[in-house]
């Protein structure tokens, strides 16, 4: 992989390490993270080693959004922020597909503030995890733009309709223990022990049945569109194809001789 210039990538025990790095700007995202963010993320998904992702941000933030003073500055010098705006959400959404459809977990380390994009970007993600204290806004309508990232997709889906329109009305910060009754995000741990908690759940997932993850979470995906009919089917489907694969035999193996499974091998 190439050097990146906003994001540093680390791997280390089958997880891939992808941290957003411009703490100055409490890790904005512009044109620059976008394209590393998508390099890092297309890495991952190829890499056979790497059985588990992190997206998490440098120093006190996750992510603060889109950089609007990127955008202030398209508006002062040329009068207009819409071709910038194109090539970002272009950048952003490219990214939010990537992590969506890999056929690996993907955890949001939620390290500190996650705005705007910030916040898309750890709804897409497969599970959360934040440190206490950390807050969650969409912040688009603040400056006047609609949310993207698929947070319009996704926030729905996990608050309902009336709860997802007043996050996007209000823009009132959500605090960590909040965020954990909504759902926004799966558990929640002291900023003393949060790295260390992160890195068990990242390890816990890279030594599982990784293919069969993939296949988990794509039915899961699947299933917020689907019929009850044609999702049983795709079920029945997965399982069938489950059964011919190693991980099965392992895990069968495994159950019968009372032993732990060996995935990660």
């Amino acid at each position: 992989m190439d050097s990146l210039e906003t994001v540093e990538f680390e791997q280390k025990d089958g997880v891939g390490w992808i941290r957003m790095n411009r703490p100055n700007e409490l890790n904005a995202f512009n044109l620059a993270m976008g394209k590393d963010l998508l390099a890092a993320a297309n890495h991952c998904g190829a890499e056979k080693s790497i059985r588990a992702v992190v997206l998490t941000g440098k120093d006190r933030a996750f992510c603060s959004g889109g950089d609007v003073q990127e955008m202030n500055r398209h508006l002062e010098e040329k009068g207009r922020a819409d071709l910038f705006l194109r090539e970002l959400t272009i950048r952003l959404h490219a990214f939010v597909a990537e992590i969506a459809r890999m056929q690996k977990p993907v955890i949001a380390a939620v390290n500190g503030v996650a705005a705007g994009a910030g916040m898309s970007m750890s709804l897409a993600c497969d599970m959360g995890l934040a440190v206490e204290g950390c807050r969650f806004v969409l912040a688009y309508t603040n400056v006047g733009l609609v949310p993207d990232g698929g947070s319009s997709y996704l926030l729905t889906r996990l608050v309902g309709y009336r709860k997802a329109m007043e996050i996007a009305y209000l823009n009132e910060p959500i605090d960590s223990g909040e965020a954990l009754k909504l759902g926004l995000i799966n558990r929640v741990f002291p900023s003393e022990t949060f790295d260390e908690e992160v890195s068990k759940m990242a390890s816990r997932l890279a030594e599982g049945p990784t293919e069969t993850y993939g296949r988990a979470r794509n039915l899961m995906r699947l299933g917020l569109t689907e019929t009850l009919e044609s999702q049983m089917e795709n079920e029945r489907q997965g399982i069938i194809t489950s059964s011919l694969s190693e991980e099965f035999r392992e895990g069968v193996t495994a159950f019968v001789g009372k032993r732990k499974p060996a995935f990660s091998t």
